[in-house]
């Protein structure tokens, strides 16, 4: 990935210089770490805010209530996973953080939940369980009900209703939750009826 956008990089500065555009190459390159700089700024406010949240959240025993609420579901989607482990506190987590549309608050919680999946599993050799596979396809597809970022960054460059993506996102991200519970379903079945 490095060598395909450092090559773009360097295509775009030999053409803009083949070209006579090396002014507006410079002009580009200062106005959009200007804009980096400011949207970065105002996303540390969202972050922080999100991210504290959480932690209250996670602090008060509210995430715990959550996990228990959402033990039904883990049951189905993670039939394998014991009952006490920690990883359905963190999956629950991350599930919640990314239906707020927290990815930088779900990613410390799913990366724990993967360790301890993997913990869970006893395999040495680097082969996914199954609920190691469910887990990230789930975390891939990732319901969101209230896409925090998407509505930052549209409130950052100006748009008159942020919000509005709300509706279409819960049905975008509601479509591709429903398709990878499917198919880990179907995957898992197969699996099965293969050994």
């Amino acid at each position: 990935m490095n060598y395909l956008w450092g090559g773009m990089i360097v295509i775009g500065v030999v053409f803009g210089a083949l070209h006579g555009g090396f002014g507006l190459i410079t002009d580009a390159a200062v106005d959009s770490a200007k804009e980096a700089v400011n949207l970065a700024i105002a996303m540390a406010g969202v972050v922080a805010m999100w991210t504290g949240l959480i932690e209250i959240a996670q602090e008060t025993g509210m995430l715990s209530v959550c996990t228990k609420k959402l033990r039904p579901l883990l049951k189905f989607l993670f039939p394998g996973l014991p009952k006490e482990s920690r990883a359905n506190e963190l999956i629950a987590t991350n599930f919640i953080a990314n239906i707020f549309g927290l990815g930088w608050a779900a990613t410390p919680a799913g990366l724990e939940a993967m360790q301890e999946l993997k913990l869970l599993s006893g395999e040495k050799t680097g082969v996914a369980s199954r609920e190691m596979c469910t887990f990230l396809v789930l975390n891939i597809s990732s319901l969101q009900l209230i896409p925090v970022n998407m509505i930052a960054y549209r409130s950052q460059y100006g748009s008159v209703n942020p919000a509005v993506i709300v509706g279409p996102g819960i049905v975008a991200t509601l479509v591709s939750t429903l398709t990878a519970v499917v198919l880990c379903k179907v995957m898992c079945a197969v699996r099965d009826r293969g050994q």
